[in-house]
This record gives C-alpha cells, structure tokens and sequence, in this order.
C-alpha cells in the first residue's frame, strides 16, 4: 500500500499541507482568565508542533465574552489578544505545519457564571449533554444574531492579522452553531428556523461575510453528518449543507460529532470511529474532509485515504500523548 499519510495537499491561495495529517482542536485550558495565551500555551504548541503534521489547530477559542465556554479558555474576542495568537501560528508554521485557529460561540453551552450575562441560543430549550442539566438559555432576537455574526468575522480578521492559514467554525459538539444547526435546539419559526434552509443560515452568513473581507485566509467548518440524536440533524440535511458550503467557497470540512457533544457514541470503540460520518458527507461534495475519532496509527491513516473515504486524519489524543513520539514511530515509514 501506498503511504499517503506523507502526500502533500495544495489548497486554492497556494498554501500546501505537508502531509495528510491533522492535530485537531483540542482544549489544553491554558489562557489566563480573560483568554489571553500564556507562556503554558506557547510550550504546549510547541510540544505538539514537534508532530510534524499537515495542519495543526489551536483549540476552540471564543469570539465574544457571552459564549465562552470555560474559566481558561482561549479568547478571540478582542484586538488585545492578537500577539498572543500571532505567537502561537508562528510556533505552528515554523515547523512546516499550516496554522489553524477554531472560532466558538458556546452559544447555551456555558454557564452564566462564566459568561457573567444571560445565555444566548437559537431558542429557548436547554442543550442536552450527557453528564449534567445545563441552564435553559434566553432565546436570541435578530439583533443579536447580528450581533454573533459580527462577532465570528472580526474574530477571523483577529486570526488573519495574527497569521493563521486557516480559520474552522465550530459547528459541531452540541456549541452555538451546532445549536443553530439541529432541529433539536433550534426551533424558531423566523428565517433562521422552520427547515434546514432557515436553520444553516446563520452558518452562511459567517462565512460569506469571512470570504467577502478575508478572500486570502482558508475557511473549515467543522460540524456533524448527523446528531446521532433522536430527532436532530439528518443526514440528508448535511449533504445539502455541504452542498452549499462547496458554493459558498469553504476549503475543509471537519467531520465530528453533533449535538451531544465530543464524547465516543456508544457501540463505536474501533479506529476511526466517525470516519464512517466523514465518507458519507465526501459522497455530496468535491471538498476535502477531514475524518476523525480515536485515529492512531499511520497505517490506518493509508487505508482510509486510499479508499477515499477521506482527504485527512485527525490525531488527537495518540499525538498528545506524545507528539515527537507518535511522529517518529507512524511517520517514519
């Protein structure tokens, strides 16, 4: 078999991918308490950097004070937190790995004593999760959904001013887009609600504001092929989804999982366990996708690549664990 872990991928604006390899977004909770990156951020990207991959993100970062998710998150909100940011791409880049930072509003996923203000979502029905209730949010007017959007495209030019390749919306694990998303969390009878039309709208409108004044910086989505939750997303809602990110110009698409969170489904314990979710949404578009779920070895990598089932591999936890250590044993051959 071919190894294509090791081939490179060109996208649009002439920035290349190294390899087919992707160190997701993953929460390291290592920002000061107003989301600041600190010395313990610059070591921890420089610690994962050391895996060599394709494109490496920078955990879930949020754009405004009323969707931060947890008491370190990493910030995006505000000009002050661009050097900080713009140390981190560096860090990234400068070993070859094209840069990534995941844009998040929490959205009704969050606590009011973290946002220190009334939870926003698309209505007002508590987010499930699997571990605990959550507060039922206040329902958002359209001014404020005005609002989220303007908060997303100042965060990407925030990302753009401090060197990222890409940006990713997070509209997966049960946070605000994904909230907009499914049927479960969204049901508003406006334009923003009714069908899947109504409920990607807002999903649209970031985007095309982000590709209207940032044409140079990639754009990903990350976001599910379905809830896997009764009555929530479709997988034939996804395919149109897709579809029209394909039109509106998006660059990569990160398949995880939706409304009930990040965690492992039950009855999935192989590799790749969302991979399957992935290849279905590679059927509806020409876009790269990116497969993820409990993926560790290079070879499983080659397999999933050479069936065309995905363009890239997330490896989360096999390469925290130990970054220079994962590289030199699913790299090297």
């Amino acid at each position: 078999m071919s190894l294509y872990r090791f081939s490179q991928y060109p996208f649009r604006n002439g920035k290349q991918a190294q390899n087919r390899v992707v160190v997701p977004p993953m929460a390291s909770k290592t920002a000061d308490a107003d989301g600041f990156v600190t010395d313990a951020s610059r070591q921890h990207y420089q610690r994962l950097a050391e895996a060599n991959a394709g494109i490496i993100f920078v955990e879930y970062s949020f754009v405004h004070q009323t969707g931060k998710g947890e008491a370190n998150q990493m910030g995006a909100s505000n000009d002050q937190q661009i050097a900080g940011l713009a140390d981190l791409a560096a860090i990234i880049q400068k070993k070859g790995s094209l840069a990534g930072l995941q844009l998040v509003h929490a959205g009704g996923k969050t606590t009011t004593e973290i946002t220190g203000t009334p939870l926003m979502a698309p209505s007002s029905i508590m987010v499930p999760v699997k571990d605990r209730p959550l507060e039922i949010p206040v329902s958002m007017t359209v001014e404020q959904i005005q609002e989220w959007v303007e908060s997303f495209v100042q965060a990407a030019h925030r990302a753009d001013k401090a060197g990222f390749d890409f940006v990713e919306l997070h509209a997966a694990h049960g946070y605000g887009i994904n909230q907009w998303l499914s049927p479960i969390t969204n049901q508003r009878f406006d334009e923003y609600g009714v069908n899947i039309q109504g409920r990607s709208k807002l999903l649209f409108d970031i985007i095309n504001r982000i590709k209207l004044e940032i044409p140079n910086i990639l754009v990903a989505v990350r976001m599910p092929a379905q809830d896997h939750s009764e009555g929530g997303l479709e997988v034939h809602e996804m395919f149109w989804v897709v579809k029209q990110l394909e039109n509106l110009g998006v660059d990569l698409i990160d398949v995880s999982s939706g409304i009930g969170g990040w965690r492992r489904q039950d009855g999935r314990t192989t590799e790749g366990y969302l991979v399957s979710d992935a290849a279905l949404l590679k059927q509806s578009s020409s876009l790269p996708v990116i497969g993820v779920g409990g993926i560790e070895t290079g070879k499983f990598i080659d397999e999933i690549i050479c069936q065309r089932k995905v363009d890239f591999a997330a490896v989360g936890r096999a390469i925290l664990k130990g970054p220079r250590e994962w590289a030199l044993v699913q790299m090297s051959s």
